[in-house]
């Protein structure tokens, strides 16, 4: 079958069982911009455009997106959208903005709208909602950075927005191999919040980490190298046993004048103590650790 000049049969080894993709159309050309595009067109998915905004720097990424998966690129006033679906990948103020100037860029009815927003719901697409499109909502629990481009596989989307549209992207997760789940509009700042958790704050974290290093004589490179295995057991750790079944270390044990020679320790970087005492803190209110009193008359001290 033939769709806009494309080929988009099923190939062999592709998944999913409908005999035709649905073409979509992608607002944005950044990181997830791609990460997306490049996973729907493996997927089998025709992308008809990655549409961005006018300045030269935006319209040569999306044109150099546009060329890895087959696509057009064009501005976002001289696009002429006949995709079934529009996806919104930009930031989540220009939102709602963007909807609004692709108003007159498609015959709105019957088409799907989905924006990638953790923390917004399918409200910023209202204005394309009432020109008769179903929107939602569609967000993966993934990190986007330029240089990587992580596989969404496995990956969880968070689901929200009308029914019609849900369904529609619950289709598409199924294909890229995701993991979809349904989550409501007043649930949508907890969640964006775990997932800033998940990835910002252990970045934040880890950065942090980087600073004791330097304290202790290893810096830069070496202390990222050094800082892996013990990272990538903690996560094994958790991912086998639970947050209780992974927690060690001086709290756990009620080592309270390890704690002092810590907090010591860190008296130069009160941007690393601070860090330390929160958490430390979080630790002795949700897992498992012996002299408790102590180890909190210690840490408020």
């Amino acid at each position: 079958m033939r769709d806009g000049g494309r080929d988009s049969a099923i190939l062999p080894g592709m998944p999913g069982s409908a005999l035709k993709r649905q073409s979509i159309a992608i607002v944005g050309a950044g990181n997830l911009a791609n990460a997306l595009a490049r996973s729907l067109h493996k997927a089998g998915y025709p992308i008809d455009l990655i549409i961005s905004r006018a300045p030269a720097a935006s319209l040569r990424r999306a044109r150099r997106l546009a060329r890895q998966v087959g696509a057009s690129a064009v501005s976002g006033r001289r696009a002429k959208i006949q995709a079934q679906v529009v996806w919104f990948c930009v930031p989540d103020g220009a939102i709602a903005s963007a909807a609004k100037s692709l108003l007159e860029a498609a015959d709105w009815k019957n088409k799907v709208a989905l924006h990638s927003s953790g923390a917004l719901n399918s409200d910023e697409l209202n204005v394309l909602r009432g020109r008769d499109a179903a929107v939602a909502s569609v967000h993966p629990l993934m990190t986007f950075v330029r240089g990587a481009r992580p596989p969404l596989a496995n990956v969880p989307f968070a689901l929200e927005g009308d029914r019609k549209a849900v369904r529609t992207a619950r289709s598409i997760v199924r294909d890229l191999r995701g993991v979809a789940f349904n989550i409501g509009k007043q649930q949508k700042g907890a969640y964006h919040a775990w997932g800033m958790f998940l990835s910002p704050l252990l970045t934040a974290l880890l950065a942090a980490s980087e600073n004791v290093a330097a304290a202790a004589g290893v810096g830069g490179k070496t202390a990222r190298q050094r800082m892996l295995p013990i990272l990538r057991q903690t996560l094994t750790n958790y991912a086998r046993l639970g947050a209780a079944g992974a927690f060690s270390g001086p709290i756990a044990r009620g080592d309270a004048d390890t704690v002092k020679k810590h907090l010591k320790a860190l008296r130069e970087d009160r941007g690393a103590q601070e860090i330390y005492i929160a958490l430390a803190q979080a630790a002795l209110r949700a897992l498992p650790a012996k002299n408790r009193a102590a180890l909190r008359k210690i840490l408020k001290a």
